[in-house]
Order: structure tokens, then C-alpha cells, then sequence
């Protein structure tokens, strides 16, 4: 049964979406629904009617959808509906633990700056299908290095907890690009060395010494 929050949700993503934009859901839908349930499809609420209808759509089942909107490059109303989700596997994997967030922070700047055209190539190698990979090429088309961050940004997003800086280093130079690779690792080592520099904290220091 969806709740209220859920709908409501649902209510301001239709609004979201113009006329072209339903026009490439639609198309994407392909033959997942029939003819006459693409001709009564006129909005987004029609649309979700339809996928709660066929079983792709419901508070806790949101997966669907949320690639749908991906795909038209609005990574923005997925991550609402991915948000609102909330009760399990739709929102997607828990993420890794603090201080590897911030290597990955880290590493991901330097690669986005560093890997220029062949992102795609490291793409199939962190294992971003070539769906996400054709819709991360339109999200940016003239910038390679927002480009290359969107690809890191859906590598983590799929992997959750499990996102690596090892993992990632692991690919670059599985694709040869050993100096990037080396650059990461040096930006790591540079990141780590300012952590046990960092004074200790009011909190950590024992009031007995």
C-alpha cells in the first residue's frame, strides 16, 4: 500500500517532467507496456499508474522507475524517489565507512581530471553497464572531466560499502593507465599523512594525563 509521503513524492516529480522528457519515458517503456496503455499515458501520474499497475512501481519497489529517470538524465528526481523509498533494497547499498568516503572523495578528483576520453574505457572495467554508460555521456556532453565524475559518482552508487580506493586503482591500471593510477595513490598517501599530523581533539585527549 503506498504512503501518503510516497505519492506525494510521485505528485512532484509529474510536475518536474516536461512534455519531452515524459515523450522519452515513454519510448524507453518500449514494448513493457501495450499500445493502448502508451496511448492513455498523458502525464507522469498516467505513467505511474501504469507501472503500479504492471508490478514496477510501489513505495517499497522503486528501482524501475528510478533508472527510467536516470536515463532521461534527471539523476536529481531519481535520487527523491530513491530517498523516499526508504525500506530497503530500492534505496541501493548502505555507503562505505567515513574515512574511506573521503579517499574515494579524494581519488575521484584526481581520476576525473586525469582520464580525459577514455572514461569509458575505465567504466567497463569498474563494471557500469553500457545503458548507465550512454546516459552518463549525454549528462555532460562537452565537459569530460563532469563527465568522468558522473561515471565514479554511479561506480560508488552501485557498490555501496563495498566502493574501494584499492578497487579502483585496480582498474585504472587493468586499462594502462598506470600514471593515473600512481597519482591516486600519491593523493592518498598525502591524505593519510595530514590525518596523523591532525592535533588530538579535547575529546580524545585522556583528562587523567
Amino acid at each position: 500500500m503506498s504512503s501518503p509521503n510516497f505519492n506525494k513524492v510521485l505528485l512532484d516529480i509529474s510536475g518536474e517532467l516536461s512534455k519531452d522528457e515524459l515523450g522519452r519515458l515513454k519510448f524507453l517503456l518500449g514494448d513493457q507496456v501495450g499500445k493502448r496503455d502508451h496511448e492513455r499515458i498523458s502525464s507522469g501520474l498516467d505513467l505511474f499508474r501504469v507501472l503500479t499497475e504492471r508490478g514496477r512501481l510501489a513505495a517499497a519497489n522503486t528501482v524501475y522507475l528510478s533508472g527510467l529517470l536516470r536515463d532521461i538524465h534527471r539523476p536529481d528526481l531519481s535520487d527523491k524517489l530513491l530517498l523516499v523509498s526508504g525500506h530497503g533494497g530500492a534505496r541501493g547499498p548502505p555507503g562505505p565507512p567515513e574515512h574511506e568516503r573521503a579517499r574515494l572523495d579524494a581519488a575521484m578528483l584526481v581520476v576525473a581530471e586525469n582520464v580525459g576520453r577514455s572514461w569509458r574505457r575505465l567504466g567497463r572495467r569498474l563494471g557500469v553497464s553500457e545503458v548507465r554508460l550512454e546516459s552518463i555521456a549525454g549528462m555532460h556532453p562537452s565537459d569530460l572531466e563532469e563527465t568522468a565524475v558522473e561515471l565514479l559518482k554511479e561506480w560508488r552508487r552501485s557498490r555501496g560499502a563495498q566502493a574501494q580506493t584499492e578497487e579502483l586503482i585496480e582498474a585504472l591500471r587493468s586499462c594502462q593507465f598506470n600514471l593515473t593510477a600512481d597519482k591516486v595513490e600519491d593523493k592518498l598517501s598525502a591524505l593519510a599523512s595530514a590525518d596523523a599530523h591532525k592535533p588530538q581533539t579535547e575529546s580524545s585527549v585522556d583528562p587523567h594525563t
